[in-house]
C-alpha cells in the first residue's frame, strides 16, 4: 500500500519530469526566423535582438499562461464580450469570479478524492489530474457561461429591432430629428436594445458627438442588423440624409431574416418534430384505436 508521503513524492517526481520535458522540447526547437535574422539588421531595425537564440525559462512560463489564458478566455476577448453584454463589469470583477468558480469546483474535487483515497487505494497522479481537469473545466465553463449571455443578449435585441426601428421610422415622419427620435424611443421602450439606445445618447450627453456614438454602438454589437442600423442613423445625422425609408427597409429585412432563421431552424429539428408524434400521439391514437375491440373480445370470450 502507498502511504500520502510516498504518493506525494511520486507526484512531485512526476510533475518535476513533465517541466524537464517541456523545457528540454522547447530548447531543442529550432529558431525562428525573427531570432535569426535580428542579429544581422540590428543596425537598421528597431526590433530589439537579443544575444542568445535561446528562450528563458520564465518566458516559457510566460507563453504556457498565455496559451492557458487564451484557452480560458483573453483580456481582450473578454473585454470585447463584456462590452457586447453591456455589462459594468471590469474584467478583473470577471477574473475574481472565474476564480470563486475555480476555488469550488477545486474543493468539491478534492472532498471527492479524499472520499476515493479513504475508500480504495488510488493512484495519487490520477486524483491529482482529476483535481487540475475539475479547476480547468470550472474555469472554461464561466467563460462559456459569458458567451452564453452574449447570445441571448444579441438574439433578444435582434428580435425587438424591427419595432424599434418601426417606431424610430413613425417619430421621424412625424417631423423629429434622429437624435430626437432616438430619445423619445429609448426612454418609451423596454429591453435589451432600448438599453443599448439609452447607453446611446448617455455617451452623446456625455459630450460626444451622435455620429461617434452610433458608430461606437456599430463597433461593438454583434448583430449584423443593428449594426448597419447604426452607421445608417450615423450617416443621416451627418450629412442629413432621408431616413424614414430606411429605417422600414432595415425593418422589413429584419423580419424577413427573422422568418427566414425560424424555417432554417424547422428544417434541421425535423427529425426531432417527429419525437412526440411517434412516441406520444401515435401509442395515443393506437390505444384509442383498439382498447374498445379488445375490451369487446374479453366481454365476448368471458360469455
Amino acid at each position: 500500500m502507498i502511504t500520502p508521503a510516498t504518493g506525494g513524492a511520486m507526484a512531485g517526481a512526476f510533475a518535476l519530469g513533465v517541466v524537464l520535458l517541456g523545457a528540454g522540447w522547447a530548447g531543442t526547437r529550432r529558431p525562428a526566423l525573427l531570432d535569426r535574422v535580428a542579429p544581422y539588421v540590428r543596425d537598421v531595425s528597431p526590433i530589439p535582438a537579443d544575444d542568445s537564440v535561446s528562450v528563458s525559462f520564465p518566458d516559457r512560463l510566460r507563453a504556457i499562461g498565455t496559451a492557458v489564458v487564451t484557452a480560458i478566455g483573453g483580456d481582450d476577448d473578454v473585454r470585447r464580450r463584456l462590452d457586447r453584454l453591456g455589462s459594468a463589469v471590469r474584467v478583473e470583477d470577471f477574473r475574481l469570479r472565474q476564480l470563486r468558480w475555480v476555488g469550488a469546483a477545486s474543493g468539491i474535487c478534492i472532498a471527492i478524492s479524499l472520499l476515493v483515497a479513504a475508500r480504495r487505494p488510488t493512484a495519487p497522479v490520477a486524483l491529482l489530474v482529476f483535481c487540475w481537469v475539475g479547476a480547468l473545466a470550472a474555469a472554461w465553463w464561466c467563460d462559456r457561461d459569458l458567451t452564453r449571455r452574449v447570445v441571448e443578449r444579441e438574439r433578444a435585441m435582434e428580435q425587438e429591432f424591427p419595432t424599434i426601428a418601426d417606431l424610430l421610422a413613425l417619430a421621424v415622419a412625424a417631423g423629429e430629428s434622429p437624435t430626437v427620435a432616438v430619445q423619445r424611443v429609448s426612454a418609451l421602450a423596454h429591453g435589451e436594445l432600448a438599453d443599448e439606445l439609452r447607453r446611446v445618447m448617455a455617451d452623446v450627453h456625455a459630450g460626444g458627438t451622435v455620429a461617434e456614438a452610433f458608430d461606437a454602438l456599430a463597433s461593438r454589437t454583434g448583430v449584423g442588423s443593428i449594426s448597419r442600423f447604426a452607421e445608417a442613423l450615423a450617416g443621416a445625422v451627418e450629412r442629413g440624409t432621408p431616413l424614414v425609408d430606411v429605417l422600414h427597409a432595415q425593418a422589413a429585412d429584419a423580419r424577413e431574416s427573422a422568418r427566414r432563421s425560424l424555417i432554417e431552424s424547422g428544417g434541421r429539428r425535423e427529425v426531432l418534430m417527429m419525437v412526440p408524434v411517434v412516441f406520444a400521439i401515435l401509442p395515443v391514437t393506437v390505444v384509442f384505436a383498439f382498447y374498445p375491440g379488445v375490451v369487446g373480445l374479453q366481454l365476448t370470450s368471458g360469455n
